[in-house]
């Protein structure tokens, strides 16, 4: 796991964490994030999202858009996904950004999106968009990030505050 337990508060609006090379140790793996408040570490918070992905095969096959029940969330707690199917091959890997708005109010829920492009196990490129809330109106202070299966192999994530 990365996890972010400090650096997030009210110094800014807007927190962008952007992703780079994220790679898994396990072929097939799914890369995932999930919010706490205060000192909590349950990284359970309850979230309502969206998944959609378009992609292109390697092969030329056909192309698609398509919206993927599984992966999104109706007031779920479980780690939200931000990608499917990541390979673990050295030329398979993830890029993208997450955004999270406001997330030191303590009147609003906290909205999020993200994009990412990766390179997945069946030899498919995707463009994956992510976008929905955490509904609770009390302060995120910690973000985690992981796959699903095994460790992160390698790649970076970095946080930075948005004026």
């Amino acid at each position: 796991t990365a996890t972010f337990a400090s650096g997030i508060d009210s110094t800014y609006k807007e927190y962008l964490f952007i992703i780079n090379n994220i790679h898994p140790e396990t072929d097939g793996a799914n890369f995932l994030f999930q919010v706490d408040t205060g000192t909590n570490t349950s990284y359970n918070q309850t979230i309502t999202s969206t998944f959609f992905t378009a992609f292109h095969k390697e092969d030329d096959a056909t192309p698609g858009v398509e919206y993927t029940t599984s992966l999104d969330q109706g007031q779920g707690t479980a780690f939200q996904n931000l990608n499917s199917s990541s390979g673990n091959g050295n030329d398979e890997c993830s890029s993208g950004t997450l955004r999270i708005f406001n997330p030191a109010s303590g009147t609003f829920i906290k909205h999020f999106f993200s994009r990412f492009s990766s390179y997945i196990e069946n030899d498919q490129m995707t463009d994956l968009h992510v976008a929905g809330y955490v509904n609770t109106t009390t302060a995120l202070t910690r973000v985690q990030f992981k796959f699903n299966s095994g460790e992160i192999q390698a790649g970076t994530i970095g946080l930075f505050g948005v004026k």
